[in-house]
């Protein structure tokens, strides 16, 4: 599998070595490394607080070079990191499927899957179209691996986003009740002073969370062609 740079990547944590910690990167036999400056903002007292051998850490590769991955803990923003941690746990379920299925062939096969792409990623894309897991696995396991993925429960990921609306013209309440009717695609819950919740449920996290903001910023602008204040907090 090949990376690519601001890929937010699972790894593990494998020595510290002066001021630089070395990782090996989940699913592959690849390694690379952090500087302490790029662990956490601003001076760290005491680096096993944030990473010690064997810890399981997320990280985005800064550059990639024929030797070495640099990679950031402190640049991977928390709704990426719980998108890799909810990836990985996917991951290892599939993995968990295909063991009943193929036995002791599962490990070669994944191998071989990981050589362009994730487990997660692979697995995603038979659910459209199964012709390389066919391919790799042959007809009837492929049949089988994919009946068991959609049979299974889909967890629903639900994005929040807290706005500001206000105005002060006289009648404000009735401009800002028609800027926020109509939506029918996200829940809006009415906090307090001004104060809204934006919510929105879906199957993945990240198109979600990119639905959502689409739908923030349709809001947004009839707000300002309403000469309505509108701050996404």
């Amino acid at each position: 599998m090949e990376f690519e740079q601001d890929d937010v990547i699972l790894c593990t944590v494998d020595k510290i070595v002066g001021t630089t910690v070395f990782v090996n990167i989940a699913g592959t036999t690849k390694t690379g490394s952090l500087t302490f400056s790029e662990v956490a903002p601003g001076r760290i007292r005491n680096i096993r607080d944030y990473v010690v051998p064997k810890k399981t850490i997320v990280c985005k590769i800064l550059k990639i070079s024929s030797n070495n991955i640099e990679l950031s803990l402190r640049r991977v923003k928390e709704k990426e990191r719980k998108e890799v941690i909810g990836q990985y746990k996917i991951e290892k379920s599939y993995r968990a499927i295909l063991k009943s299925i193929l036995k002791e062939k599962t490990s070669k096969i994944v191998e071989k899957i990981r050589e362009s792409n994730t487990l997660y990623g692979f697995l995603e894309n038979a659910k459209k179209d199964s012709t390389e897991l066919e391919i790799l696995t042959g007809k009837e396991n492929s049949e089988k691996i994919l009946e068991i993925l959609n049979n299974q429960k889909k967890k629903t990921s639900i994005v929040k986003k807290e706005v500001e609306i206000s105005t002060s013209q006289s009648n404000g309440l009735t401009i800002i009740k028609e800027i926020l009717s109509g939506i029918t695609e996200a829940e809006v819950k009415y906090l307090a002073a001004g104060k809204y919740v934006f919510k929105k449920e879906g199957s993945d996290l990240k198109t979600t969370d990119i639905e959502l903001t689409s739908i923030i910023s349709k809001v947004e602008e009839k707000a300002k062609n309403n000469n309505v204040n509108f701050r996404i907090k």
